[in-house]
């Protein structure tokens, strides 16, 4: 076993936790178990749950054993956020997206061998509660004045909207839930974010007062970027971990477009290299940045980590074929389509191909320049490409044969000069 502790917060993932001297003696000298939770709130999980996934895995690879609890009770209720009172999905949509976060928990943890892991479902031991059992034997232990004084309980009572007593009863779902696992499996230890401390701690509370037993909770920090922007964020939206949501290739980018401020930060976040490796490459980065050398580690480390390593190489093969590094009709159908989908782009009618479009039209439809004029000079500078074939003259048109194939249809690659690029959508 080695000191998972010191590794954890050489690496900047330990914000709070219960008594630190008695939690680094138990995880240095025992194996404990230990459990983290995740709701079905949503179809997937995303890149702030990667990072409880991820601390997770370096337990279990240090000698403990994990419990994966995904919240088919709580997933019901959501925890309370600090924007408003969350909707309740139907129940029907909570199993669909159970299962799926089930799948994706299950990819980061070893089922196999001394430590192995298990997955446990919250609706197992809360359903078999009725409301009185509930009351008198879990709420009973929950001291109000303490629960109001919890951030995301008392921030909500300070505005408008308030707190319903559903969302308020989260917490004590949750406490519950360790006191089960303490019982059913001798858990000793949950980890979550910072943001979920005082569901952490109720837990430890309860177990206190119900069982005398002192158990521990660690909270990771919450991670930021260094530009102010919110982690985890694109323009896009919310970088997910189901590849239909967020592609491997626009996953793959996050990472590769990480501030070099950044970069050797997320990598003792997120990869699972060891501190010493880490350690090496910053030198190595910090000698010569314009490698890019971090960025290049941590995408190829995460996004093998998290779709596995056909995908990365298909997602680093896009965006060289992207910039005429490689052929664009060696990508499969999927990877063109992703790694094209965020660019400035315009429609084209297959009529219009099967006219003959002129490629200087073809530009300004994508946005790449503002006028013909504009386009037509980048042709005759010789800056101008269509999928990587230097455009020969500015009477030069498109046709159904420059149409590579996409899952929705068909896309033409444009760029500008080595790295101004568009694309054009093929329509009916």
């Amino acid at each position: 076993m080695t000191d998972i502790f010191s590794d954890l917060k050489a690496r900047g993932l330990i914000a709070v936790s219960t008594d630190e001297a008695a939690l680094q003696k138990a995880l240095n000298e025992e194996s404990l178990t230990y459990y983290v939770g995740f709701d079905p709130t949503a179809p997937s999980l995303h890149m702030g749950n990667l990072v409880q996934l991820i601390t997770a895995a370096r337990l279990q690879q240090a000698g403990h054993n994990p419990l994966a609890l995904v919240g088919g009770a709580t997933g019901l209720i959501g925890d309370p956020r600090m924007s408003g009172e969350r909707t309740l999905n139907p129940r029907e949509v909570v199993e669909e997206w159970l299962a799926k976060i089930r799948t994706q928990v299950e990819k980061f943890l070893d089922f196999d061998g001394p430590h192995a892991a298990q997955v446990v479902n919250n609706y197992d031991w809360t359903s078999e509660l009725s409301a009185i059992d509930f009351l008198r034997d879990v709420g009973k232990h929950f001291p109000v004045n303490r629960m109001l004084a919890k951030e995301s309980v008392s921030a909500r009572l300070s505005n408008e909207s308030g707190l319903s007593f559903t969302e308020f009863s989260y917490q004590v779902l949750q406490g519950n839930d360790y006191l089960e696992l303490y019982r059913r499996y001798g858990c000793t230890l949950q980890t979550g974010g910072s943001d979920q401390w005082g569901n952490l701690t109720s837990g430890v509370d309860l177990i206190r007062r119900v069982e005398s037993q002192a158990v521990h909770a660690l909270a990771t920090p919450l991670i930021t970027k260094a530009d102010g922007t919110k982690f985890g964020k694109t323009e896009s939206g919310t970088v997910w971990l189901d590849s239909s949501l967020t592609s491997p290739y626009a996953f793959c980018q996050f990472w590769l477009n990480a501030d070099d401020r950044d970069a050797v930060k997320y990598l003792k976040v997120f990869s699972l290299r060891s501190l010493e490796e880490i350690d090496a490459i910053e030198a190595e980065f910090t000698a010569a940045p314009h490698t890019r050398l971090a960025q290049k580690t941590l995408a190829e480390d995460v996004t093998t980590l998290v779709h596995g390593k056909e995908h990365y190489d298909q997602a680093i093969a896009a965006a060289a074929a992207l910039f005429g590094g490689g052929e664009l009709v060696s990508l499969d159908v999927g990877t063109l389509g992703a790694a094209t989908s965020e660019l400035p782009r315009g429609d084209v009618s297959t009529a219009q191909l099967s006219e003959g479009l002129p490629v200087a039209d073809a530009f300004v439809t994508a946005g790449i320049v503002k006028s013909k004029g504009e386009a037509r000079r980048a042709i005759k500078d010789g800056g101008a490409y269509v999928n990587n074939v230097k455009v020969s003259g500015d009477d030069q048109t498109l046709t159904p044969a420059e149409v590579l194939p996409t899952e929705n249809g068909g896309v033409i690659l444009l760029r500008r000069g080595k790295k101004t690029l568009g694309a054009v959508d093929i329509v009916s």
